[in-house]
């Protein structure tokens, strides 16, 4: 079993370079959240900085990425299908795999699942949509 700092590596590699494109460009950054069985909405809101009552909705990870996201995701010097990198790194080494979107406009968006240790880990981004 790979450690939950293993695993981060292996999901901040897979999305070097990569920056989440939509009205404004967001690159992914590592999150850790420890401590509960599943994220909580409050949770959630409050690690984004976002209100207590911002909307806070799920998607499947396949949704997430392939819904047209593999274009919008480059990475300098390859290709836009290095998101089945970032799919990968998560179906290998996470479980109960969730996205989380908080916001309306300016959408905090947290790729999150359960690690051996019980560490919910993942990936945390920004998409604008007005």
């Amino acid at each position: 079993m790979k450690s939950d700092e293993q695993i981060t590596a292996e999901l901040t590699h897979a999305t070097e370079g990569l920056w989440y494109m939509s009205e404004s460009d967001y690159p992914f950054e590592p999150v850790r959240l420890e401590g509960m069985e599943e994220p909580t909405s409050e949770r959630l809101r409050e690690h984004a900085g976002a209100d207590a009552n911002a909307d806070v909705e799920t998607r499947e990870l396949d949704e997430f990425f392939h819904d047209g996201a593999a274009v919008r995701m480059t990475k300098e010097g390859a290709g836009a299908a290095n998101f089945e990198d970032v799919v990968r790194a998560f179906r290998d080494n996470l479980a109960d795999i969730i996205v989380y979107r908080i916001g309306e406009t300016n959408v905090q968006v947290y790729v999150l699942g359960k690690s051996g240790s019980g560490t919910w880990l993942g990936l945390s981004t920004r998409v604008v949509e007005t």
